[in-house]
């Protein structure tokens, strides 16, 4: 009995060494937040969160939502492997009266944080009179 448990710690030991050893995939943001500051409503404005995969594992994005329907992700879908850059560009248009705003896109991949979420904020301002 005392040789199976033994064989059994050894194996297991065995397996969590090697497993800790292939670092999985993760991102590294240049910002996770961002600030439009004031933005006239109804006119759509567009940021670029930028990222590096700085795991040895491929990075895969499987999901990208935004917190409402003003607020839609695009992202590269394409695996990322080791040291390699992606996109995860957001569009926020604001059709509500003025008012300040946080949103967010949660980021659903195969990373070591499997979930990530960025933010958008800023004030929706009432768009100028037009002459």
């Amino acid at each position: 009995m005392k040789k199976i448990l033994v064989l059994f710690a050894f194996v297991l030991g065995f397996g969590v060494a090697a497993n800790a050893q292939a670092k999985p995939a993760e991102f590294k943001f240049e910002a996770e937040t961002h600030d439009f500051g004031k933005i006239p409503m109804g006119k759509p404005v567009t940021y670029e969160f930028k990222y590096t995969n700085v795991g040895e594992q491929p990075l895969i994005i499987t999901k990208a939502e935004g917190s409402c329907g003003c607020t839609v992700p695009k992202y590269t879908s394409t695996p990322l492997k080791k040291g390699e850059t992606g996109v995860i560009s957001v569009t926020f248009n604001a059709a509500a009266g003025p008012s300040p705003f946080s949103k967010t896109v949660t980021v659903t991949s195969n990373a070591k944080t499997p979930v990530k979420v960025l933010y958008i904020k800023g004030e929706t301002v009432t768009a100028p009179a037009s002459k």
